[in-house]
Parts: structure tokens; C-alpha cells; sequence
């Protein structure tokens, strides 16, 4: 009998012999050229066991060099050079030089400004809290100390660390790569895991709510949804799917956070109500409380407790321990088994019970993770659990659970640096409770800016806590956050093609979707300014609104900093000059998404998207001009657990499984790949590869949105083709005009053809936006003196002057800051418009 798939965990955790220097009471890894492993053990035995953080110590040897001159020595790669007394690590006997650019020098106990990890939870957060370490660093080292986690045996079940004081034995990394950021997270996933791939599903919205549903109650909000047309993709039941009440449904005195038995009374039947949400298109998670274990009252309780040896007529509660592999078993193939069999997709692991077991070190938390994750996965499904963050190691656990925050702006303001920042310790699927989860505000404005700034998290989960005036269901708020919460809603589901082909470059490339800004741009002081504002994917740099509108002018603000390129807003169309810092104003509607030129954003061309999110009949392509662009839509049929690309080998080098044990699991991608030629003004598109293939339509239409530009000529200066192998076929379009750009609507194609559009003429640059219309728009909607509205218009924007004469003009009118600072904006947002030499931004002006 082959051994349960929670066990079968594939590590390499012992390192090359030629990557090691070792002496009687320490050893040096060289696992990298910018990482290194250095161990202290009095006793002279070295861990060569996987741990929580290192599952694959067996990497490439780089090149280094080893001096041994007695008393002192030396270990020098390309990036780092160290020199070591050979006694019990201290400041003064060791130092390690970092080479290259950035010259710096690290002596060991040596504190350092970290750029910030993550922490394991965001509960009763009223804003921001301290975050853990990452691995990256301003001064251009970061140690990760690795000396207390818990390890994993050959066999694939857990065990402690040897015993002994820091000072008798330590297990560190250094990672010593300056600011070549990217880098230095590659030699963490490395080492560490990569970020599995998340099945489709989990990149649309999710339901969440703690409350006492019933079945009715439950699926007539489902159909409330489904009737206005917002799609939901997970249906996440929270611990009132099972007994909880003391002294009624379960004894007096108990505690009832733990459960395992439906109530029969609020789901008569748990089968048909599964059935009927799976129906919907919908997957099924349950909320989980493990610490109490398995109680008499329990359906399940006779068959766990006589599989621990335990007379069940003796009502003894079968413990949770997650050091006994024996309870574990149980745990698994009785209690969540027979629940998976009757439909449950994957589990909500609620751990809130501390870090402590019986074996000093072993982490319930990690347990759970690391084997709910396995278990899940068994056989041919993609695995998906999701839970609370461990610490390094635990992006391999995917969705995490950040807690239950406070109900304010404070707490929303700083959920956008929280995310970026948890990418420094790889943790790249981080889900929200969308609105906040207790206590707090009930604001339709501070609500609605949530849920759009879910629409551009990793994960969109609406969640509220058991007060029954707390609640996501959208046409709970006024009618403005309604609408705009529903269409948030449904952008969030036409988002998928790019969601899930960012999944896709997570799980390949060690690429989390939501990264700082300074990951790019290390060395520049504004990147590190602008906490909020964060690449979102390959395309898409994000400043979400977390602040009130202002109450004149009824605009939210950002504050950003914009690298280097020039950029389009994808809602509003208007063009930014970049390498400035500036505020950005949108109304509620909008929340700033910007692309700069050469991106392509593949989009559900379908208005009305679906739940369960198939991939689509059509594509609605974003494409701003202005440079080169490529994009490979990557798409699949949900099969399959190992990432693996056909003929091409894609495991990276941080995938631990056997090469030999991918064959039954492997995921089959299908690529649309897309290219954009700026200097011939040529989109091509496709053909997919494979070509055929079951998992995309046979056929799709495509609409082509040039995002802030529109063609010179007519229609007819447009050209679009379809290529085979015999010949090339005009397609028919149409075109339409907005404020965003031209859209061109395409017939549907044969997949397995490719699509060349030629725009009407080559280098086709963005539109010089007009700022006067949206300033008009501004200034039309502010609440203030309709004279003084007048008196604006016609002394400063009637007969518009150059850019700098009317930002001065506004500045000595005794107008309110806000009502400048959103003029300002558009004035100076292209310095085409500006026509001055350079870029104008709020450092050109007096900017409050």
C-alpha cells in the first residue's frame, strides 16, 4: 500500500558536498552566489533535514573560492567575500564584504533596516502593525535565522530541532545580492518553494460571511447575485455549518468553535445543498476551528476514536495533537475525507489557537498547512487551502487568511503596502477580508473603495463578522456604492485571462503578482516613498484610493510616484508623463490603474461574466501604444497539479518534485502568444499552441481596445487578417469611440489562426488628452459658489495660456487645496500638453 499523498513530500535538502565548508564545530553552505547558509553546532552535528523555510538545499554549485590560512577563513564569490575566525560567530570574527556595485560591509549580530516581510495576522489591526522580516534590504543583506523551525523527516512526517541554546547551535542564511531585489527572491524561492499554481477558480470573487445562514437563506442570496448579474466563484461557509451552541446543540460548558457534525437544522440536507451551489458554478469551502479535536457528540466521533484506540461508550474527546501521526491519520482519511467526498472543494483552516504542541518548535499552524495542502491535492486535483501565514516557506500553502481588521480607513490604508510588502518573504496570494471584517464604521464610501482595491489584490473575498448591520451583499449600500460595487464585482471576474496567466508566471517564473515598486527601481528614493502604489502583474501599476473623497470637489486622492515611461489610465484614458511624483484624483467610480505604453491586458470580453469562470468565448485586448509589447495569454483545463509546459522544460529550479513523478500531474498550458510591432503599428495575435486543444473554444472574437489613442484616419486605414497555412483572410470589424481610446470589435476567428491588425499608420503615438473637458467636469460637480465657479472658468481656463500661467494663475486665487491639486493634475499630466522641456510635476509647483 503506497504511502497517503500528505506524506509524499518532495525535498532535497542536503546540499552538494562541493558547496560546503566545514570545520568541527561549524559549516558554510554555498547555496548561491548571493546566498549563503552558515551553521554553529557545539556538538559538531549539522541539520541536513528539510525545514519549514529549506526544502531544497540542492542547487547548482556556484563558483566560489576558499581560503584557509589558519586562524582566519575566507569564502569569495562573484557577489560576496567572507572572512571568519573559526570560533562561535560574533561581530568581531565575522564579517562578510559585499562586492560588486554597492559596496557594504555585514558583521555578524549586525541590525539592518529590512524592507519588511509579512505577519501572520491582521486580527483586531486598526491600521498598521509591525511585519516580520523579509530578505531584502536597503544596505543589501538580510539574515534569515532558520535555527528554531520545525523540520520534516524522510518519510515526510515532522520532527524538532536538536536541542541547544543559540549560542550551541544556530542555523542562518544570508542573502547577499544589494538591490538586485529580483535576484535575491529568486535564491529565496529556490531554496524555499515556489508558489504553487491556483486552480482558475480562485482568481474570481469569493462569498464570505460569519453568519447563522441557513440553506434558504444561503441560497436565495446566491440567486440575489446571480439575478443582478455578479458573479461568485467560491462559496465559503463559516463555522455555523456545524454545531455550535452550548447547552442546546452541543453539551453545556463546551466550547463550540470546533466541529465537524452538519446542523441539520439549518442544512436539512448537506449533500443537495452542496450539489445546488456546485450547480451554480460555484466551489465549496468550510470554515474549520481544529484545537478542540473530535467529541462525542461528533457523526464522525465512534470511527476516530476507535481508530485511536479509545472505547468510544467512554465519551473520551479524541485530542487534537499534530504531533501524533496516528491523530493525524485520523483527522485526515475519517473526518475531512468523508466531508471531501460529499462535495467540499478545499478547507478554510481557522487556526487561532497559538504556536505551541507538545514537541517544543512544532507549530500547529504549519502542520496543518503543510498537510491539509498535501492531502487536498492527493490524486489529480489542484491543491488549494486556505489559512494563515506561517513564516518563510509558507507561500507554498498558497491563499492566506490575513485576519479579522478593524472596519476603517486606517486599517484599508494600509492593506496596499501589506500585500507588496509580504512579496519580500515570497508570500504572494494574500486574501483580504474585503470591507473589513468587525467593529468600525458603516461607510458606503470607505466600502466601496474596498472592494476595488480587492478587485486589484491577489484575491477577492467579501467578509464581514456576525453583526447582523455588517454585511458585502452590495444592494445593502445606497444606490451610488451599489452599482459600483456590483461593476467592481464583474471586472474582477473579466480580469481572469490576465489573473490567471499572472498565476501561471507566479508558479514559473517565482513572479508574485503584487510587487514594490522598488523591486524595479532599487535605486531610487521616490520608489521607496510610495508604499501603497505597486506593480500589479506584468502590466499594471495600481494606486489604490484609501482615503475619503474630499468634500468639495467629492475626489479621492493617491499620492504616487510614476517610473520612467509614459502611461495611460485604462478607465479614464488621460496620459501621464512619468519619473515624478504627483496626486492622483479619481471620483468613485474610478480608482487610478495605470499602463504604461507597450502593454497588452487580455480582458473577458463578456459584460455579464460567469460564475465558475470557463475560459472565454471572446477576448477583450487593452493595447497602449507607444512601444513594443508581448503578451502569452496562458490558459488550461484545470488538470493537473505540477507545473510543466508540454515540450518545453518549466520547472524552475525551486520545484522540488522528481522529474520522474510529474508525468500523471502535469498541468498542459495552452498559449495564445501576442505581440505588438510600435515601429509598423502590427498586432498579431495567436495562433494558440498546442493548436486543437479542448481546453480553449474552437473559434473566439476579439476586441481590440487602444487604450488613449485614436486612429487619425477611418476605419478603413485599419486593416485585420487572419493567417493559416493557406492563405490570409480579411476579418470583419467595426469600430467605436470613447473617452478611453478606439475600440475595434473583431468577428470570431479560428483559434488555431492567427490575427494580424495593422493600424492605420506606423508608430501610432498616444492622444494628447485635453485636460479643459475634465477640469469643466471637476469644477462642474465641486460643491462650492456657483459665481466662484464662473469667476474660475473665465479668468483661468476660458482662454487657456500655457500650462505653468494658469497652475500659477490657480495658486494665487485663494481657492481650496484640494480643488487646485485636482486641476493641477490634469493640467501637468502629459508634457506634451505642458509644452515645456520636461516633465511637470509637483515638484515644478506649490502642491499641497
Amino acid at each position: 500500500m503506497s504511502r497517503p499523498a500528505r506524506y509524499d513530500f518532495k525535498t532535497r535538502p542536503v546540499a552538494h558536498p562541493s558547496a560546503l565548508v566545514v570545520g568541527d564545530k561549524y559549516r558554510f553552505t554555498v547555496l548561491t552566489d548571493g546566498l549563503l547558509r552558515f551553521e554553529w553546532a557545539a556538538d559538531g552535528h549539522f541539520e541536513d533535514r528539510a525545514s519549514t523555510f529549506a526544502v531544497n538545499r540542492r542547487l547548482a554549485v556556484p563558483d566560489f573560492y576558499v581560503w584557509d590560512r589558519g586562524h582566519v577563513l575566507e569564502i569569495v564569490t562573484k557577489r560576496f567575500h567572507v572572512a571568519y575566525n573559526k570560533k562561535a560567530f560574533s561581530a568581531g570574527g565575522f564579517v562578510i564584504h559585499l562586492k560588486g556595485a554597492m559596496s557594504a560591509k555585514w558583521t555578524y549580530g549586525q541590525d539592518v533596516s529590512n524592507l519588511g516581510g509579512t505577519t501572520r495576522t491582521l486580527d483586531q489591526a486598526n491600521g498598521r502593525v509591525e511585519l516580520g522580516p523579509g530578505v531584502l534590504s536597503r544596505e543589501g543583506f538580510a539574515v534569515l535565522d532558520d535555527s528554531k523551525t520545525m523540520l520534516f523527516e524522510s518519510d515526510g512526517w515532522i520532527a524538532p530541532r536538536r536541542s541547544g541554546e543559540k549560542k550551541n547551535r544556530s542555523d542562518e542564511y544570508i542573502f547577499l545580492y544589494g538591490h538586485d531585489y529580483r535576484e535575491a527572491m529568486r535564491a529565496y524561492f529556490a531554496v524555499s518553494g515556489s508558489q504553487p499554481l491556483l486552480p482558475r477558480f480562485a482568481m474570481g470573487n469569493w462569498w464570505s460571511r460569519y453568519h447563522r445562514y441557513d440553506e434558504r437563506e444561503y441560497l436565495k442570496l446566491h440567486d440575489h447575485l446571480n439575478k443582478d448579474d455578479v458573479p461568485i466563484n467560491v462559496a465559503v461557509v463559516d463555522m455555523d455549518w456545524h454545531l455550535v451552541i452550548a447547552g442546546k446543540e452541543i453539551p453545556a460548558g463546551e466550547n463550540g468553535w470546533t466541529g465537524y457534525t452538519w446542523n441539520k437544522e439549518l442544512f436539512p440536507d448537506p449533500d443537495a445543498f452542496i450539489k445546488k451551489l456546485h450547480d451554480r458554478g460555484m466551489k465549496v469551502s468550510l470554515n474549520v476551528h481544529p484545537a478542540d479535536g473530535i467529541r462525542h457528540w461528533e457523526d464522525q466521533y465512534e470511527e476516530v476514536a476507535k481508530a485511536m484506540d479509545i472505547a468510544p461508550k467512554s465519551k473520551e474527546p479524541v485530542r487534537f495533537d499534530c504531533t501524533d501521526k496516528k491523530f493525524m491519520d485520523a483527522y485526515f482519511d475519517i473526518v475531512h475525507h468523508q466531508h471531501e467526498a460529499r462535495g467540499i472543494d478545499f478547507w478554510w483552516i481557522d487556526w487561532q489557537q497559538g504556536e505551541g504542541s507538545k514537541i517544543p518548535g512544532v507549530d500547529p499552524l504549519w502542520v496543518l498547512n503543510h498537510f491539509h495542502f498535501l492531502d487536498i491535492g492527493r490524486g489529480n486535483e489542484r491543491p488549494l487551502i486556505f489559512s494563515r501565514f506561517g513564516g518563510p516557506g509558507a507561500q507554498r500553502y498558497q491563499v492566506g487568511f490575513s485576519g479579522d481588521a478593524i472596519i476603517t480607513w486606517d486599517s484599508l490604508h494600509f492593506q496596499p503596502e501589506f500585500t507588496a510588502t509580504a512579496s519580500n518573504i515570497g508570500y504572494g496570494w494574500w486574501s483580504h477580508d474585503i470591507g473589513g471584517h468587525t467593529a468600525g464604521i458603516h461607510s458606503d464610501e470607505l466600502t466601496t473603495r474596498w472592494v476595488q482595491l480587492g478587485c486589484w489584490s491577489p484575491i477577492l473575498r467579501l467578509h464581514s463578522d456576525v453583526n447582523p448591520f455588517n454585511s458585502r451583499e452590495p444592494w445593502r449600500y445606497n444606490d451610488e456604492a451599489c452599482k459600483i460595487i456590483e461593476d467592481t464585482l464583474r471586472l474582477r471576474h473579466r480580469l481572469i485571462p490576465y489573473l490567471y496567466t499572472m498565476n501561471a508566471r507566479s508558479a514559473l517564473n517565482d513572479e508574485p503578482l503584487v510587487t514594490p515598486l522598488y523591486w524595479d527601481y532599487p535605486e531610487v528614493d521616490e520608489a521607496y516613498e510610495v508604499p501603497n502604489v505597486y506593480r500589479f502583474g506584468s502590466e499594471l501599476l495600481l494606486a489604490p484610493i484609501t482615503q475619503p473623497r474630499d468634500k468639495t470637489t467629492h475626489l479621492g486622492s493617491a499620492k504616487a510616484w510614476l517610473p520612467p515611461k509614459r502611461y495611460a489610465d485604462i478607465f479614464t484614458g488621460v496620459v501621464y508623463s512619468g519619473d515624478r511624483t504627483l496626486t492622483l484624483h479619481r471620483p468613485l467610480t474610478h480608482t487610478p490603474v495605470l499602463a504604461p505604453e507597450g502593454s497588452i491586458i487580455p480582458l473577458d470580453a463578456a459584460r455579464r461574466p460567469k460564475s465558475g469562470s470557463p475560459n472565454p468565448e471572446a477576448i477583450e485586448l487593452f493595447l497602449v501604444v507607444g512601444a513594443d509589447a508581448s503578451f502569452d495569454l496562458i490558459e488550461d483545463d484545470g488538470k493537473g497539479t505540477t507545473v510543466d509546459d508540454g515540450d518545453f522544460e518549466l520547472v524552475s529550479s525551486s520545484d522540488v518534485a522528481d522529474a520522474d513523478a510529474q508525468l500523471s500531474e502535469t498541468v498542459r498550458f495552452v498559449h495564445t502568444p501576442i505581440t505588438y510591432k510600435h515601429s509598423t503599428g502590427v498586432l498579431k495575435i495567436g495562433p494558440v499552441y498546442p493548436a486543437h486543444d479542448p481546453a480553449i473554444p474552437s473559434s473566439r472574437a476579439w476586441n481590440i481596445r487602444l487604450i488613449a489613442h485614436t486612429p487619425a484616419t477611418s476605419e478603413a486605414g485599419i486593416r485585420c487578417t487572419t493567417t493559416s497555412t493557406k492563405r490570409a483572410k480579411p476579418v470583419p470589424y467595426t469600430t467605436t469611440t470613447d473617452a478611453t481610446g478606439t475600440t475595434l470589435h473583431l468577428a470570431a476567428v479560428p483559434t488555431h489562426h492567427g490575427i494580424v491588425v495593422e493600424l492605420a499608420r506606423p508608430a501610432p503615438q498616444l492622444d494628447v488628452v485635453d485636460p479643459l473637458p475634465i477640469i469643466w467636469g471637476i469644477l462642474d460637480q465641486a460643491s462650492m459658489e456657483l459665481n466662484t465657479k464662473r469667476w474660475v472658468w473665465d479668468n483661468v481656463f476660458a482662454s487657456p495660456g500655457k500650462v505653468e500661467g494658469m497652475v500659477n494663475k490657480l495658486q494665487t486665487m485663494g481657492l481650496e487645496r484640494a480643488l487646485v491639486n485636482s486641476f493641477v493634475e490634469v493640467l501637468c499630466a502629459d508634457d506634451r500638453y505642458a509644452e515645456r522641456g520636461g516633465p511637470v510635476g509637483e515638484e515644478d509647483f506649490e502642491v499641497w
